[in-house]
């Protein structure tokens, strides 16, 4: 009985040796970039950072550096807080999904190449989202590439690589280009109002500067720069650059100034593009600045909406 009790011990011993030896495989770069981030045990993150890294950080900010990184590193605690299912795989196509039932919505990291050559392994892995089973097609394409270097049997990571693919020809890419084109174009409206706002209150000082003339139907009378003093034909009213009768992406026009001395006047302000989709404005010697939505003088003169 002692000499079974005996071998019994020796083949547990073996056992739990192998177990030992089996938990102590050393962890190939894919284990350890999902440990950097989904780790649930602290320090994972700056234990696979490169050590000039490590001593730069400590350097300049010493423990609130890693502090931070360690925030990173525990992705997988703030995911399930969130109400999210997450799993990672050692192996296969798919690195990590993350997937909130309440939403209907997973996130998906692929893995799109993984190349080891000695002691340094590429791995690229690419973003792909999922709204009720369905993939959700975008004209940005994100990939990360992890370059990650084997130190005294540790991979760390060593360089990390942002590539972004643009399809131009996706209409939600072309949609994306017009909305901005048209933000930057609608802010340049507020300027155009200003812009006739500063010719109405000239052309009341000229008026009253110059009686006998009137309102001026010349933008370049209202100019502000020039040789010697004010005149009637350099008012010095306005700046130069809306006496050129284009600024801030319109075209300003005086009109209707008859009689002697001239007591009306009318100005116009219409987009430089008159397809971009932007108003018109207007006014008279009311000062009542007006609006068209088609972009047209005629259509402000004629029949616009005042200006809220």
């Amino acid at each position: 009985m002692k000499r079974m009790g005996t071998v019994w011990a020796l083949v547990f011993a073996c056992i739990l040796a192998l177990h030992g030896q089996e938990r102590r495989r050393p962890q190939n770069a894919r284990q350890a970039l999902i440990e950097m981030f989904f780790s649930k045990t602290p320090g994972t993150l700056e234990k696979h950072l490169p050590d000039a890294m490590r001593a730069a950080l400590r350097k300049a900010g010493g423990g609130d550096s890693f502090t931070m990184l360690q925030g990173f590193s525990a992705l997988s605690g703030q995911l399930t807080a969130s109400g999210q299912q997450l799993q990672t795989f050692d192996v296969g196509p798919t690195l990590m999904t993350a997937e909130d039932a309440r939403t209907h919505s997973k996130l998906e990291i692929t893995v799109e190449r993984d190349d080891l050559q000695s002691d340094e392994d590429e791995i690229e892995v690419s973003f792909h989202l999922y709204k009720d089973g369905q993939k959700q097609n975008s004209f940005l394409t994100p990939k990360l590439t992890f370059v990650m270097k084997q130190e005294a049997e540790v991979w760390k990571l060593n360089e990390l690589l942002l590539t972004m693919r643009i399809s131009l020809a996706d209409p939600k890419f072309l949609d994306e280009i017009a909305k901005s084109m048209r933000q930057g174009q609608a802010a340049n409206q507020p300027p155009a109002v200003a812009a006739i706002r500063n010719i109405n209150t000239a052309e009341v000082t000229y008026a009253a500067t110059y009686p006998a003339r009137g309102y001026t139907c010349s933008l370049s009378d209202l100019d502000g720069f020039g040789a010697g003093g004010a005149n009637e034909q350099q008012a010095m009213l306005i700046d130069s650059g809306l006496a050129s009768g284009k600024k801030a992406g319109y075209v300003f026009s005086l009109t209707g100034c008859a009689g002697a001395p001239a007591k009306q006047y009318r100005i116009s302000a219409v987009p430089v593009d008159p397809s971009a989709g932007l108003r018109a404005y207007c006014s008279d010697e009311s000062a009542v600045i007006r609006y068209s939505s088609d972009g047209k003088a005629a259509s402000c003169l004629g029949s616009g909406m005042p200006l809220q």
